[in-house]
């Protein structure tokens, strides 16, 4: 693990004490069992988030934010990720970061304050098809007197089905495929034309599609420039992806500790199944899986703090390690606890649940090794 500021640390405990009091595995649990699906997220843990002040860790302090940057970030959402915390964090700092990169100072002005206290729910808007592919954005936003109308639909929206904000990326030329012609647009919950259908989840998050309905634009809600909306959004996604991956990185530890911790315990012939060199070789393999994706995560995080040129990689790597680690390390939990690991009763299944739907968040593993290959010139 990278070396810790005063800071830093402090944030980590508070998290780790915070997630273990208020936000364990039973509460997503009891959030299922409650059949609050649509909702996603407790709102009291929401107003606990913003009242510590998580939703503003990267956010300046001129507009109400602690500045502490990605890698303080990650620390909060890898605890999250060990509890399977229900939270639209990452969904609002996702949108948050565009914001931050592209937006003007009547943007930001008008809408990080309101993030930062966790006043409003944010969501990045991206995505149009059963696959992560934000060069294939198709929907036009058509030129109006007034500015612009967008018409269309966005699949599988985190956080949008509750979110008082959205970030849009429409297509103002250009054909899908092209990165010029890309503009993003910010657009509030109750603009005429928008209609979000919540979707049941496998893994209990606030999810949405979008349908835009000659939903109207003013020219003010414009992030950066029209038609040049690309590198903002690539830079946001990177920033997604690397805090996600931060997440998942946290969620792969917790179920590999779970499981470690039923080897040393249950007993099978006699004796303790971790006794088994079968079963150590396999935990051996997760061990060295999840020590090689902290490096990763830990260096996209880095990246974007110090505004490193390898950014964009290195976020795609961090994905990538993170999807196949916590794929093998939440398979390995299920099959390990044996016939237990099967039921609901068993939260085996509810780390699986989460592990398949953030693999497929923002890349997975093919989209991102294409990507890094072609980053390096390959």
């Amino acid at each position: 693990m990278a070396i810790l500021t005063e800071e830093q640390s402090i944030l980590k405990d508070a998290a780790k004490s915070w997630v273990t009091d208020r936000a364990p595995v039973s509460a997503l649990r009891a959030l299922r069992d409650a059949g609050h699906w649509a909702a996603g997220h407790d709102p009291a843990l929401w107003r606990d988030i913003g009242a510590m002040g998580w939703a503003g860790v990267i956010i300046p302090e001129a507009q109400g934010g602690a500045e502490f940057g990605y890698k303080s970030l990650g620390l909060v959402m890898e605890e999250m990720g060990r509890s399977l915390t229900a939270s639209p964090l990452h969904a609002t700092l996702a949108a948050a970061g565009a914001l931050i990169l592209g937006g003007t100072a009547a943007q930001q002005e008008k809408y990080l304050p309101r993030i930062a206290s966790g006043e409003i729910v944010a969501a990045l808007a991206v995505d149009e098809s059963a696959h992560h592919r934000p060069r294939e954005v198709a929907m036009p936003a058509d030129a109006t007197a007034a500015g612009f109308e967008l018409s269309g639909k966005k699949r599988y929206v985190p956080d949008a089905a509750n979110a008082d904000l959205l970030l849009v990326a429409a297509r103002t030329a250009g054909t899908a495929g092209e990165t010029a012609g890309i503009t993003l647009f910010l657009v509030e919950k109750d603009a005429i034309g928008l209609n979000a259908r919540p979707l049941h989840t496998v893994d209990g998050r606030a999810a949405a599609d979008l349908e835009f309905d000659g939903v109207p634009v003013s020219a003010d809600a414009v992030l950066g420039e029209v038609g040049r909306g690309w590198a903002v959004l690539d830079a946001a996604l990177d920033r997604a992806r690397a805090t996600l991956a931060a997440e998942m990185l946290g969620t792969a530890t917790a179920a590999f500790e779970i499981t470690l911790d039923y080897l040393k315990t249950r007993t099978q012939f006699g004796q303790k199944i971790g006794s088994f060199q079968a079963l150590q070789h396999r935990a051996a393999k997760m061990f060295t899986a999840l020590e090689l994706t902290r490096s990763a995560v830990e260096a996209a995080l880095e990246a974007i703090d110090t505004g490193s040129r390898d950014t964009a990689a290195l976020a795609s790597l961090a994905k990538e390690q993170a999807n196949e680690v916590l794929h093998l390390v939440s398979n390995e939990m299920v099959q390990m606890h044996g016939g237990i690991g099967m039921t609901d009763a068993c939260d085996a299944g509810l780390y699986l649940k989460r592990a398949r739907v953030a693999e497929a968040l923002y890349g997975s593993s093919s989209f991102h090794r294409d990507r890094y290959a072609r980053l390096g010139g390959f």
